[in-house]
């Protein structure tokens, strides 16, 4: 019973949505109807700027964190259990029921997630995203493609229930990307105002 109600907790603190609780809060702006429509840290960067979004991210990364380490908290160590709680703040978000069971995209949560349970890899997923950022200027794209790298690269750690656990997420995330994936097939995903792809694109928008 301690258990299920530590995950239930899991579920309800990955459920808060910063971004819409900020911009009501601070900014009398509901960041769903303004940018990409997600509640996210990319789109709080878009609609509120880059203070708001840091914050954003901060705490979604925190609701990871902390929604993996319940267990502990609770006195329970083993590792499918903080994999489990995890997992489950990551659904909060994507599923919040305080937002009717809408929400994001969880890429800051799932961050979160690997900072609870292995700080180490965390720093190395962290380091697979950027780069990728760095080269398509496009956060979907990093999303996308550095969840699979992060799946491959935890074999390395051979923590095998990691690795199942981060290929969930990379499913999940995936599928919570569909959207982002057609406006890239198109040719009409958002980019970053930095990175290979922005500045290609610069140049060659140049007279």
């Amino acid at each position: 019973m301690k258990i299920a109600l530590l995950f239930i907790l899991s579920y309800l603190l990955g459920s808060i949505p910063s971004g819409v609780i900020i911009g009501k809060l601070f900014y009398q702006k509901d960041i769903r109807q303004y940018g990409s429509g997600n509640i996210g840290t990319t789109n709080t960067f878009r609609v509120l700027g880059k203070i708001p979004g840091t914050i954003v991210l901060i705490l979604d990364i925190l609701k990871g964190t902390l929604g993996t380490l319940l267990p502990i908290f609770g006195g329970y160590h083993a590792h499918y259990l903080l994999l489990i709680s995890g997992i489950l703040a990551v659904i909060g978000h994507c599923y919040s029921i305080y937002l009717r069971f809408s929400g994001g995209k969880a890429v800051a949560t799932s961050a979160g997630v690997l900072l609870g349970y292995n700080p180490k890899f965390f720093l190395i997923a962290i380091l697979i995203f950027l780069i990728i950022v760095l080269l398509s200027s496009m956060v979907s794209v990093a999303s996308i493609v550095g969840s699979v790298f992060v799946v491959l690269t935890s074999l390395l750690f051979k923590d095998y229930l990691m690795t199942g656990f981060l290929a969930l997420l990379a499913a999940l995330l995936i599928y919570r990307h569909r959207a982002n994936i057609i406006r890239i097939k198109n040719g009409n995903e958002s980019i970053v105002p930095f990175g290979l792809v922005y500045l290609l694109r610069k140049r060659h928008s140049e007279p």
